[in-house]
């Protein structure tokens, strides 16, 4: 699959690694790919597991289409850089989510998995 095939799939993989637990934890999440990261947003914020997992241990993997993926994962600190990624993530889904985003796009956690190099 091309990049830009990859960018218009509708959800990415995301597996972190359970900071109690140690095991795999996967969701499904809406995603937007951007240069060399994707962005996430966690609508449950800092308080979504696979958000404390991150934070616990950065290293996940990550699905894309037919590509599986190590990747690092963090929390968007960057006020510019949490800007792009909603803005991202609201012009792919709201033309295609029948519901309200204004919401989720105002209260969730902006986080980016930075993709490896080639």
């Amino acid at each position: 699959m091309t990049t830009e095939e990859l960018g218009a799939l509708d959800y990415c993989y995301l597996t972190t690694k359970g900071r109690r637990s140690g095991s795999p934890h996967t969701i499904e999440i809406w995603f937007a790919l951007h240069g060399e990261a994707v962005y996430l947003l966690a609508g449950g914020g800092d308080g979504s597991d696979w958000v404390k997992n991150v934070r616990s241990d950065p290293t996940v993997g990550l699905r894309l289409g037919d590509r599986d993926l190590i990747c690092k994962g963090r929390l968007v600190d960057d006020p510019e850089e949490d800007a792009l990624a909603r803005r991202l993530l609201l012009e792919k889904y709201r033309p295609r989510y029948s519901g309200e985003l204004e919401e989720w796009d105002r209260t969730s956690l902006a986080v980016a998995i930075d993709l490896p190099p080639d």
